[in-house]
């Protein structure tokens, strides 16, 4: 009898523990769903990030359209992220910027057409340019771009010590022109690459690309910007040598990030810079900027159309 008895009791002490276990383990696991449905994110309006290239960085035209902008939208603190195209269209696709200031219509097409940006607006342009030792030792002057980097190749490789190209190697927008231009000449940039020691990849901004290359006198791919920036404070020494040509036009366009693809970006605030850009004032900056400092304009604003 007191053997039957004491196996009840444990029998109900098993079951009541089961019991006990079963109730304390629900609230964990709806616990761990909830953050899945409730978070958000909103906007700072109060803020817009630029997300942009070293080109239009190094220059100085931002810093002027920045506080333009910021006079006339008071309350909003313009912050400018300058790298490559390719990390400006990064910072893009993960939603750490408001809007993008690029310079590679391909991928800026992509950005758009894969529904990260909402529209593309041209803003301004200049050229881009070959650019070297004023002694020119692949005798590039004259030539067209395709011709210029068939030349240097060529050189080049017969003559690494006294013919060198200096790449950005960045995956920029200069350095997406640069591959074009190769390829045009009918070697895939993978062999130009991989071609040999007159062929230098710097990973750097513009601006660093061309002190190198002037410390190495080497040829380059400029926009002309950067290049008369950089030429006007005596940092570099090398020349334009190939300055026109439809291969090297280089044009600005501005993309707001999509708020359906990251609910946190400041869409209004972007979309109000890209109205500004393309306004009577906006275009006015465009047009005027350095004129005193360098003599003549670093950029031209869409609004007087392209060369014919």
């Amino acid at each position: 009898m007191r053997k039957a008895l004491f196996i009840l009791i444990v029998l109900f002490s098993v079951f009541l523990a089961i019991g006990c276990t079963g109730t304390e383990q629900q609230p964990n696991t709806t616990t761990a769903t909830e953050p899945n449905t409730t978070t958000t994110s909103q906007p700072d309006t109060s803020k817009l990030i630029v997300s942009t290239t070293t080109s239009l960085e190094d220059t100085g035209l931002l810093e002027e359209i920045e506080a333009a902008f910021e006079d006339k939208y008071t309350g909003v603190d313009v912050r400018v992220i300058s790298g490559g195209t390719g990390i400006a269209i990064q910072y893009g696709e993960r939603g750490d910027a408001d809007i993008l200031l690029t310079h590679d219509k391909s991928r800026e097409e992509e950005f758009v057409n894969n529904g990260l940006g909402t529209n593309r607006t041209e803003i301004a342009y200049n050229y881009f340019w070959i650019v070297g030792p004023e002694d020119d030792p692949a005798g590039i002057s004259g030539l067209n771009a395709t011709e210029s980097f068939s030349k240097i190749m060529e050189e080049g490789q017969n003559n690494s010590g006294q013919v060198k190209f200096a790449s950005r190697g960045d995956d920029s927008g200069t350095h997406a022109r640069e591959k074009k231009i190769w390829e045009s000449t009918g070697i895939s940039y993978g062999e130009v690459n991989s071609s040999g020691e007159w062929y230098i990849e710097s990973g750097r901004g513009m601006g660093e690309t061309l002190l190198l290359s002037n410390e190495q006198d080497a040829y380059t791919l400029t926009d002309s910007g950067t290049f008369l920036a950089y030429t006007n404070d005596g940092r570099i020494q090398i020349v334009p040598l190939v300055t026109t040509g439809d291969e090297l036009l280089n044009v600005y366009a501005a993309m707001p990030v999509n708020p359906e693809k990251h609910s946190n970006v400041n869409y209004e605030g972007a979309q109000n810079f890209v109205d500004f850009l393309v306004s009577p004032e906006g275009q006015g900056i465009i047009r005027n900027y350095g004129r005193e400092q360098y003599g003549q304009p670093l950029f031209t604003p869409i609004s007087e159309g392209f060369p014919s």
